[in-house]
This record gives structure tokens, C-alpha cells and sequence, in this order.
């Protein structure tokens, strides 16, 4: 006999219909996987033999072929295995019921519980975009699915009751659709912008990083409150929208991730080691390709605490991807694209010792120790770098201080007035925020005059600047006259936007 059920394979974050197609006949006894299935999938037929067992069902004694169409399509993965035994039991005449329209995904155990997976939210939403809106799925892969509108979703806990479903033996109840604004107003932060005291400078260069998605270094000595300051750019960045929340939560649940809340409320602050690989902060594998943590960063923040010591071959590795806010990672089995919009923001000491430049404290380090301690970040990756200050330490008196700070929630306020004022403005151009800009929107939103030209004319030759820092400046001063809220660049947003440049510049 021949049965065929229908499942979805995961290619980062697309999802691609499968048909497994069951053949069951008299022959020889064997059970073979074919259509180009990777270890994990072939390991299945074990896990299947033994969950038909074990759920009063007979595995069949016959020789039996399994294709998982299209047979050029590499599989991956343990969610095919609730569609094979789905199939084996259609294809064995022990199930007499119509699959058709319904998508089975999950791993077996071997008492025939249905196990979670990864990646059900892409795929529930790759299959949706493709027509099928009935699924069923692990019943703790239910909270993942139930932001997807449009389905008609069955979280089961067992390869029993799925057959009892398809068949109506038992009514089960769909996944009720959760409302993502009920999970968001539950957010909160263990860090807030009025803890930090003094560092007026450092605080405006984080709020004019925000309010236009650029990056961002931070250099100074050691205690002075740069992990504690990047720690708070969360807190005053805008709520992440419903699609942008499933944008990061596609990414989370294909890395295995994801919390029992089933969607990423909050935006991401990743903040990978300084003994990080290339790999894992660009992503891949040696079979299944895994996002890294500059794509779990999209929608947030990375933050790379003393940057000068990762590795150089891992630094250059983020030239690209915050250029193109995309990283293609290429292996041998296959290419997948990832999304990597995320704010970078990175710290280092100004040299070895931590003390150069500082009013406070004398600096025990040689020029040629700074010198080779700065060059450890190359010159195209500060290029790529909107906003580099400087952080001195901060006085008792100011430690001490009564008078109030700013909270995040008002700084919070104005950075999303000038999100607002950037999503209008770019509304037929494809992008949200004024770093994402390119040479001709440039031209078009950031004319400026011929005092504002000068100015950047003269930081172009005293500063040494490139083509890129010119553009990166103006769409700074871009930013900041949106802060304002002002239309046009005036010659003190250029003149606030050079000074961001001007620690490093004239040095790389």
C-alpha cells in the first residue's frame, strides 16, 4: 500500500514542503529513508519502530520504502518523524482517515510521546504563506504557535492521540491565538538610565545611537560605567512591533532558544565572550546551519565588551553584515541567509593599562603599547563605527550626587518621536531609521548647506576621513535633528556629529 503525508523542512529560515511518501509491500524486511536525509533523519526509523510499538500499533513485517519528496532537497532534523509514522500506519491500512491539508511535525520518543522541536514558528509561517493552515505539533511547542493567526493549530502530546484526532476517534481543541501587546506590557528591565551617574556625553552619544540605529563605541578606563551604560540601551529603545517580534522569535527558535512564553517580548542584548569564534558570532555547523549571535542580535543589540580582545579575523567578520544588515553563511551542505539588523555597541580601554587620555589617573603604557593596542581594531571596522566617545571616570562629588537623572522612560520618549518622524519619512523607501540609509536617499533627505558642507569639508581633510565616514557622519546629524525636531540639518547637528568622530579618527 501507499500512503502520503505532508511536513515541512527548515532551511534557516525558510520552510520548504516535504511529502513523505510511504510504500509498504511484501519483500524482503527492511524500513529505508530515502531522498537525501541527514543522520538525524535516518535515525528516525528506530524511533518510529519502537513509538508504533509502544502505542498499540504494529510496525509492519514488510519491505518498506520511505521518500521524502523532493528527493534533491537536503533533510535535517527529528520533526519528520510523527509524519513517518503517520504514514507507515496509512501505508499499513492500520489508519483509514484523510491527512490531506494537515501538516504533522514532531520527534518521537520511544514510548510514542511527541517531543518538541526547533523552528516550528518559520515553519508554521513558511506554511502558511504556502496555503496550509492545519497543523499538528508538540504539545510544548504550543505557545511558539499560537501567535500565528490564519491556523488552525493541534498541539498533542503523543503519536496515540494524533491518530486519534486524524481519525475522530477523540475531538481536540485548537491552539487559542494569544495577543502579543498582553505579553509585551509585562516587560521589564533590571538596569535604567537614572542609575548612571555623570557621563552627560556618553549618555547623549547612546540616545542619538538609538534614536537612529548606529553604532557606537565606548573608550575610557576600567569602573567608569561603560558596561553598565550599554547594559541600559534596552531600556530606551521602542517596543519591538508584533513583526519584528517574529522576526527575532524565527531566529531564537530555529537556535533552540526560545522560552516556555513562546515569542521574544523583548528586544535582544547579546554579549558574546572575547573568546568567541567567527562561527559562533557569524553563525553555521558542520551539518544544520545555526544563526550566531550577530543575527540573535537583529532587532537589539550587540555588545562587545573590550573589543580589542577578540580575535582580529572575528572582528573583520562584522564588516559585512553592518554594511548589509544580512549575513549569508556559506558551507559546504549549502548557503543560508540570516538577518543581522542589530545596534553595535562596543567598549575598550583607550590602551593596556586603561588610563591613557584620562584627568585622573597617569597612563604607565608606551606609545608604541597604545599604538599596537589600538591597532588590534582595524580602520574599515571603525569606519563602520557612527558614534566613538570617550568616557572618563567620574568624580565622587557626582557619585554622590542628589540632583536627579534622567529615567530611561524619558529618554525612551524622545528616541521613539524621532523613530516616528524616521518611519514617515522613509515609508515608501524600504528601511525604518536613518543609519540604514543609502547614497541616494542621502541626497535626498540630508541637503545641506553650504555652512554645513564646510564644516564637513574641513573634518574630511583634518580627520583624514573616508567616503563612508562623511556619509555615516551626516546620517548623524540626520538623527540628531530628528531629536530635535527639526526639518532641515543645521551647521550644530554637523558640528555634534563630527565631534563623535574625532577621538579616533585622526589615529586610524
Amino acid at each position: 500500500m501507499f500512503s502520503k503525508i505532508t511536513c515541512f523542512s527548515l532551511n534557516g529560515l525558510a520552510g520548504t514542503p516535504v511529502e513523505v511518501e510511504t510504500d509498504c509491500n511484501k519483500g524482503f524486511v527492511s524500513c529505508d529513508i530515502v531522498g537525501l536525509p541527514d543522520t538525524a533523519v535516518k535515525e528516525s526509523r528506530e524511533r518510529v519502530r519502537s513509538a508504533i510499538k509502544n502505542s498499540a500499533y504494529i510496525f509492519p513485517a514488510n519491505k518498506i520504502t520511505i521518500n521524502l519528496a523532493p528527493a534533491d532537497l537536503k533533510k535535517e532534523g527529528s520533526l519528520f518523524d510523527l509524519a513517518i509514522a503517520i504514514s507507515i500506519l496509512k501505508a499499513s491500512n492500520q489508519v483509514v482517515a484523510s491527512t490531506d491539508g494537515i501538516v504533522f511535525l514532531g520527534e518521537l520518543a520511544l514510548d510514542g510521546a511527541l517531543r518538541p522541536v526547533t523552528g516550528i514558528l518559520p515553519v508554521l509561517i513558511s506554511a502558511k504563506a504556502a496555503g496550509y493552515t492545519r497543523f499538528i505539533i508538540p504539545q510544548k511547542n504550543a505557545n511558539e504557535a499560537s501567535y500565528i493567526e490564519g491556523t488552525e493549530v493541534y498541539a498533542l502530546s503523543s503519536l496515540k492521540q494524533a491518530v486519534q484526532f486524524i481519525t475522530g476517534q477523540e475531538e481536540f481543541t485548537p491552539v487559542q491565538h494569544k495577543s502579543f501587546k498582553i505579553t509585551q506590557s509585562t516587560a521589564s528591565y533590571n538596569y535604567d538610565m537614572n542609575l548612571v551617574k555623570g557621563q552627560r556625553t556618553a549618555k547623549r552619544a547612546i540616545e542619538i545611537a538609538v534614536a537612529g540605529g548606529h553604532n557606537v563605541l565606548l573608550s575610557g578606563p576600567p569602573g567608569t560605567g561603560k558596561t553598565m551604560l550599554a547594559r541600559c540601551i534596552p531600556t530606551i529603545m521602542p517596543d519591538m512591533t508584533f513583526d519584528e517580534a517574529l522576526e527575532v522569535t524565527k531566529i531564537h527558535s530555529v537556535a533552540g532558544e526560545l522560552s516556555e512564553e513562546g515569542i521574544v517580548s523583548l528586544r535582544p542584548f547579546r554579549t558574546p565572550h572575547h573568546t568567541a569564534t567567527t562561527v559562533s558570532l557569524c553563525g553555521g555547523g558542520n551539518s544544520k546551519i545555526h544563526p550566531g549571535e550577530i543575527s540573535k542580535a537583529h532587532n537589539g543589540v550587540l555588545f562587545l565588551d573590550e573589543l580589542p580582545e577578540y580575535s582580529r579575523s572575528t572582528l573583520e567578520s562584522l564588516r559585512q553584515p553592518l554594511e548589509d544588515k544580512i549575513i549569508t553563511v556559506t558551507r559546504s551542505g549549502g548557503a543560508v541567509t540570516f538577518p543581522a539588523d542589530f545596534v553595535l555597541c562596543a567598549s575598550m580601554n583607550p590602551c593596556p593599562c586603561g588610563n591613557y587620555g584620562s584627568i585622573d589617573k597617569p597612563c604607565t603604557c608606551s606609545p608604541m603599547q597604545i599604538r599596537k593596542y589600538k591597532s588590534k581594531i582595524s580602520g574599515p571596522l571603525l569606519d563602520r563605527i557612527d558614534l566613538q566617545v570617550e568616557v572618563d571616570n567620574v568624580k565622587y562629588d557626582d557619585l554622590i550626587s542628589e540632583d536627579r537623572e534622567e529615567s530611561s522612560a524619558e529618554i525612551k520618549a524622545r528616541v521613539e518621536m524621532a523613530r516616528k518622524i524616521q518611519r514617515v519619512r522613509f515609508a515608501d523607501d524600504g528601511i525604518t531609521t536613518n543609519s540604514n540609509m543609502g547614497e541616494r536617499l542621502l541626497k535626498k533627505y540630508c541637503k545641506l548647506s553650504a555652512q554645513c558642507e564646510e564644516i564637513i569639508r574641513q573634518a574630511f581633510e583634518t580627520l583624514n576621513l573616508s567616503v563612508r565616514a562623511r556619509a555615516r557622519i551626516i546620517k548623524v546629524a540626520r538623527t540628531i535633528a530628528d531629536l530635535e525636531l527639526c526639518e532641515n540639518i543645521s551647521p550644530k547637528h554637523i558640528l555634534e556629529a563630527t565631534s563623535y568622530r574625532s577621538s579616533f579618527g585622526a589615529e586610524n
